[in-house]
């Protein structure tokens, strides 16, 4: 199972990185900003939260597959390909890594926020110094959930990936694919390997989490001193 294992990693990493990059900017938008529509679009990205994953990876096949969009306006298709099943993930984790994301920017009490600037801090400086220490543990707690979320998607990966070897056969589907093999043993092996990894992973987002509370807690106390 060595080689769906490195491939699962390499697409949670990929996952991880592009969402660290653009849903933490949607994060910070949606806790400090209001704007008209900000209701509906925050609903639209965070509907993948309640759709079936095979309801979303078919649409997803539609958007990318032959004779879709993709096809039609830039004449190659990412269907059944490494970059259509990380194209895929993202928007599928998309809604897991900004519900994170946006709570860390939240919680930062706006009043250090306004005192930094009181005294002239300039952007980058509170950006530096306040906010990315503060929601750091949020940041990554949330980020870890998603690495593990990819690890777990079955759906969504079998839908627009397949099953190719070396390409897009993610664990879950190589376990998938012995059960239905019959091949029980190995599945079992492959099957624990998973539960090792997602203990650990979730471990490590509650220890996060709670050093996360933490930080906000004495840096909301600490005006008051």
């Amino acid at each position: 199972m060595l080689e769906p294992l490195l491939l699962t990693v390499r697409l949670a990493f990929l996952t991880c990185l592009t969402l660290l990059l653009f849903a933490a900017p949607l994060g910070w938008l949606f806790a400090r900003k209001d704007f008209r529509g900000k209701a509906i679009l925050e609903t639209l990205l965070l509907l993948p939260l309640v759709l079936p994953p095979v309801v979303l990876g078919f649409y997803i096949l539609l958007l990318l597959g032959k004779n879709g969009p993709l096809q039609q306006w830039f004449g190659f298709s990412l269907a059944f390909t490494f970059e259509g099943v990380l194209v895929g993930l993202v928007l599928f984790n998309l809604p897991f890594a900004l519900s994170n994301y946006r709570e860390a920017f939240r919680a930062i009490d706006p009043t250090l926020l306004e005192t930094a600037r009181t005294l002239g801090a300039p952007p980058w400086r509170v950006w530096r110094e306040i906010i990315l220490p503060l929601a750091a543990p949020g940041l990554l707690s949330g980020t870890l959930l998603v690495f593990a979320n990819v690890f777990g998607d079955f759906g969504v990966v079998l839908m627009i990936g397949g099953s190719l070897p070396g390409e897009t056969q993610v664990v879950s589907v190589y376990i998938y694919e012995l059960t239905q093999a019959l091949r029980l043993q190995e599945a079992n092996l492959a099957a624990l390997v998973l539960v090792i990894i997602s203990f650990v992973l979730m471990y490590a987002i509650r220890q996060l989490e709670a050093r996360w509370k933490s930080v906000i807690r004495l840096a909301t106390q600490s005006p008051s001193k």
